[in-house]
């Protein structure tokens, strides 16, 4: 019995094969001769080609083509295509075509009355032309087929150069009309079926439109619903064989069906992990042209690094953190009915109030702030704090306002410009410079500190100048400015504070790039610190001020759980000098040691406590087995950025779950601990994207569908890991210049 369905199984896989391989023979076919009569219609080939066409027929259960037949386009009769020549000759030569003898008596005819196609240009087409009933005599020898030919050049270039003498009312633009009335015209005589295309079955459609769907869906804020209707869109779908989408099926049931979908699969997964972090991003207000963005996300991160989207937010304006804090709240008991499984909330803006208040109230909950704005605020704290900062910002405001402001200084650096082949100066800086919206404003700081530097010996040469120095008598900015230039010590410090910004920044870069996990921060901020010293010493800077300044913002940014997760991370684990694997408590100060102790007691019960704090002594003194510890600290280089990584970040918490079950209180605490994140970046939202959900959001229908769609969008991202915005590629896409050196159009600023 086995074997007897194995061989009707092989049977039907040869009948398959079979009939794929007929199929091909007939397309092939088909294409072949369509490339001949082509190639005939030029003038290249028999003339018979002009009255016969290749069509296929196709089965009319499977729509699959079955077979090539010819069609005569005098009489419609069809025909066997395996020899169009003899074809011809039987069916046109010897007269069997009715209306080719007509024809022939009709060309023959010395009648001046020019009929309405002769009137037209030929038609550009390959199509258009072997349509075109053509007029000529032709015999049955060698000397009437040559007959045939002359008599059909001449006649239509005869009605070819009638066509330049028809004036019509609407000029030469009439031309494209009067086509059409002809073509109009010749289908009412004689119809004809429209050229085969393709022919596509109902489970292909639906595959089709279901990837079309998933693709509008995932794209969202990119691509908007009345692309839909473009004209060019819908002529797209009908060459490929789809039908026509309605707007209000990808709204309503599509929309539905997709987000129930990407719902189920996110709540699936949530279920399965034994419990989350809320991540709360949007708080911080950041500024797009001109307007908020308005949209606060909400999303989850699971033990396994997993991140799913939970839901969206539109404040109605800025929002009070006892507001911000009820808010949070509710997204925790709408996200699981058990509670306890939310173990912390990481959010970019609260976390002096609403976060504080929440963990205040639930004793097992680590609350934490975005790092990214922690580190990054540290430029806005230098700009306040550090003198050499505000003087050498003032002191080149000083320089682009002399050449944004005087016509005559910008008269002479355009003189000095043109003889440099790269060259900029920035108009200034926005006018919030030390508000708290600072990561425009401080970016352009930059951007000025650059173009400045660069600069460096134009300005010098423009100060040096006769013209420059008559300017100088009669304004005392330009003395000013060509001290600072000719002054060593200005360009140092331009340089110096340019460095720092870059030092901040490409500390800022990297946490967002990596998002660092809260056993992360103590090592991030030690290295950033490593990095603010090294500053000092290679600019000359007296390392105590700056010093103040990076303590001040890192004991803002600090949570004690930055030095337990540290303490209890496998990764950070030192080999004494016996060969045990040991935690870096001597990293530790004395009061982030106790820190330690008073979290780990929080976290757990009063008759835990006790407990918990036994364990640590003994993971302080025994450590992990060190074969163990090596398998976690195994790193790799990370092909995107060359740099050292940990191989499976997800060890450290699984070591604690297998290996060292004996710290059966403690290992609750890490396992709750290693996981969390410090940063808040989700996905990002371009610039378009908050514009056109502002815009969707005026009716409850509306806003309801904006959910759903930013759901959708967000599942898919996440899914991809994918945590840029659509802007940062493009602007990655127009970045590349082929190797050219464009920056003199790209920068230049000046107006004559």
């Amino acid at each position: 019995m086995a074997e007897s369905k194995e061989t009707q199984n092989d049977t039907q896989l040869v009948v398959v094969a079979t009939e794929d391989m007929a199929i091909q023979a007939v397309n092939k076919r088909y294409e072949g001769l369509n490339t001949v009569r082509a190639k005939a219609t030029k003038g290249k080939g028999a003339w018979y080609w002009a009255h016969l066409e290749p069509i296929l027929v196709r089965n009319p259960d499977t729509n699959d083509p079955k077979a090539v037949k010819l069609r005569c386009n005098l009489c419609d009769a069809v025909f066997s295509a395996s020899n169009p020549s003899r074809t011809a000759s039987e069916h046109l030569k010897r007269g069997t075509c009715p209306n080719f003898n007509s024809l022939l008596k009709h060309s023959s005819s010395s009648s001046s009355f020019a009929p309405l196609s002769s009137s037209l240009p030929p038609l550009s087409s390959p199509s258009s032309h072997s349509n075109r009933k053509r007029v000529g005599s032709i015999g049955t020898s060698n000397e009437g087929l040559n007959n045939y030919h002359q008599q059909f050049h001449h006649h239509h270039h005869h009605h070819h150069n009638q066509h330049h003498h028809l004036l019509l009312s609407g000029g030469k633009d009439d031309l494209g009309p009067l086509a059409m009335l002809e073509d109009s015209v010749k289908k009412l005589k004689s119809p004809k079926p429209l050229p085969p295309g393709p022919h596509l079955t109902k489970t292909q459609i639906d595959s089709a439109l279901g990837l079309l769907t998933d693709w509008f869906y995932e794209s969202y804020g990119s691509v908007s619903f009345p692309s839909l209707d473009h004209p060019k869109f819908k002529s797209f779908m009908n060459q490929v064989g789809l039908p026509e989408i309605s707007r209000q099926d990808f709204m309503s049931s599509r929309l539905d069906s997709k987000y129930e979908e990407a719902k189920s699969e996110s709540e699936a997964k949530t279920r399965d992990a034994e419990f989350y972090q809320l991540v709360s991003d949007g708080w911080k207000s950041k500024t797009f042209g001109n307007g908020e963005e308005g949209l606060i996300k909400f999303m989850v991160n699971l033990p396994n690094g997993t991140t799913l989207f939970r839901k969206t937010f539109f404040p109605s304006g800025v929002v009070p953190a006892t507001y911000a804090e009820e808010i949070m709240w509710e997204t925790v008991t709408g996200t699981c009915n058990v509670v306890q499984k939310c173990v912390g909330i990481v959010a970019d803006k609260y976390k002096t109030k609403a976060l504080r208040n929440l963990e205040l109230q639930n004793h097992w909950m680590i609350n934490l702030c975005c790092q990214l704005q922690g580190v990054g605020n540290l430029i806005k704290d230098f700009s306040k704090e550090l003198p050499l900062f505000k003087n050498v910002i003032d002191n080149c405001l000083k320089i682009t306002t002399l050449f944004n402001t005087n016509s005559h200084a910008r008269n002479i650096l355009n003189r000095f410009r043109s003889t440099e082949l790269r060259f900029s100066v920035s108009f200034g800086l926005p006018p919030l410079l030390y508000s708290d919206q600072n990561s425009q404003n401080f970016s352009s700081i930059s951007q000025m500190l650059d173009n400045i530097l660069g600069c460096a010996r134009v300005f010098q040469l423009v100060v040096m100048d006769d013209s420059y120095k008559l300017l100088i008598m009669e304004d005392s900015l330009a003395t000013e400015v060509a001290d600072m230039v000719q002054n060593m010590g200005f360009w140092n410090d331009v340089e110096a504070i340019n460095t720092l910004i870059k030092v901040v920044k490409g500390m800022v870069e990297e946490i967002e790039t990596e998002r660092p996990l809260v056993g992360q921060c103590l090592p991030l901020w030690e290295d950033l610190k490593t990095k603010i010293k090294d500053w000092c010493v290679k600019f000359g800077i007296h390392v105590g001020i700056v010093e103040r300044i990076v303590e001040k913002r890192f004991k803002k940014n600090y949570h004690p759980a930055w030095s337990t997760a540290f303490i209890l991370d496998p990764v950070y684990l030192m080999r004494d000098s016996t060969g045990k694997y040991l935690p870096p408590f001597k990293c530790l100060t004395c009061e982030q040691e106790k820190d330690v102790d008073r979290l780990i007691t929080r976290l757990v019960s009063r008759e835990e406590a006790h407990i918990a704090l036994m364990e640590l002594t003994k993971w302080r003194s025994e450590g992990l087995d060190p074969l163990y510890a090596q398998a976690v600290q195994v790193k790799q280089r990370c092909p995107l950025t060359g740099k050292m990584k940990i191989a499976n970040p997800q060890s450290s918490r699984l070591v604690w779950e297998t290996i060292l079950k004996e710290f059966t209180i403690l290992g609750k605490i890490a396992v709750r601990l290693l996981f969390l994140h410090a940063t808040c970046s989700g996905f990002k939202c371009s610039w378009s994207f908050s514009r056109w959900v502002q815009g969707q959001v005026q009716s409850r229908i509306g806003l309801e569908r904006v959910q759903k769609m930013i759901f959708i969008a967000a599942h898919s991202k996440l899914k991809r890991r994918e945590f840029g915005s659509e802007d940062d590629k493009e602007a990655e896409v127009f970045s590349m210049t082929n190797g050219e050196e464009d920056d003199d159009m790209i920068n230049e600023v000046f107006v004559d």
